[in-house]
């Protein structure tokens, strides 16, 4: 039986009258490649922000390895392996790439004080910051300021930090959005190279990438779980054609 490193147990939001998420029960497997799919309104963002603890749940639980941890602060989660990129960039903008993955592995580390030390001489900073390059092709803009990337460029090193957290789970919102067509294959290439052992909840909108990409597919509809199953299933369903396949996927 496989491993579940994420799971919710009747997630529920509710703003006012407004129920943004209804019941919600998920399951991330461990390694999965697993897609978020929904149309404008389901309720996609609602669920991800009570994930990272953005948001606290009206009702139902958050679970990572098993561990109970919906009363858990961001920074917390975060510290636990739950980490996140955002559909609109959040970078460092008076940083240069080096400086700003020099940041975030000392900040892990506890010693974030000491991110600008001359040759970031905290032990083997150097060489992860060398295979982070290398890994997101950031190796020849390394020196160059994050507000100066062009925009392929930024959504990589995004990700670049984020797996600079040593995420067990990383929550990727949109990470194509906005990028250049010529550019997305490069990104999507990048994430379909990360470890195996990371277990990535993809929001995305464009299906041809989703298809791509993932092994499993869970489609929001009105806050609520409407189907779930592997690309192949989700592809076929008719009721899902109907509420976002057949109109509103690539709206």
């Amino acid at each position: 039986m496989t491993a579940v490193t994420l799971e919710t147990r009747n997630l529920t939001k509710t703003f006012g009258a407004l129920m943004a998420t209804t019941d919600v029960s998920f399951r991330l497997e461990k390694g999965a490649r697993h897609a978020l799919i929904g149309p404008n309104g389901a309720g996609k963002t609602t669920f991800i922000n009570l994930l990272t603890g953005v948001l606290k749940p009206s009702d139902g639980s958050v679970m990572l390895e098993g561990k109970d941890i919906t009363a858990l602060r961001r920074e917390g989660r975060v510290q636990r392996g739950l980490v996140r990129t955002f559909q609109i960039n959040q970078l460092f903008a008076g940083l240069n790439v080096v400086e700003s993955l020099a940041l975030v592995i000392n900040e892990r580390e506890g010693q974030g004080w000491r991110w600008l030390k001359p040759a970031f001489d905290a032990p083997g900073i150097d060489d992860e910051i060398a295979g982070l390059l290398s890994d997101f092709g950031l190796d020849s803009v390394f020196d160059q300021p994050c507000s100066a990337l062009p925009y392929g460029k930024q959504r990589l090193l995004e990700i670049a930090l984020a797996v600079a957290c040593r995420p067990k789970v990383l929550l990727l919102d949109e990470p194509a959005a906005g990028v250049p067509e010529a550019d997305r294959k490069e990104v999507m290439s990048r994430l379909a190279a990360l470890p195996a052992d990371v277990s990535i909840l993809l929001i995305e909108h464009d299906m041809d990438l989703v298809f791509n990409f993932a092994n499993r597919i869970s489609v929001l509809v009105a806050g609520a779980l409407f189907a779930e199953g592997s690309v192949e299933e989700i592809s076929k369903d008719q009721r899902v054609k109907q509420v976002y396949l057949g109109g509103a996927a690539h709206a």
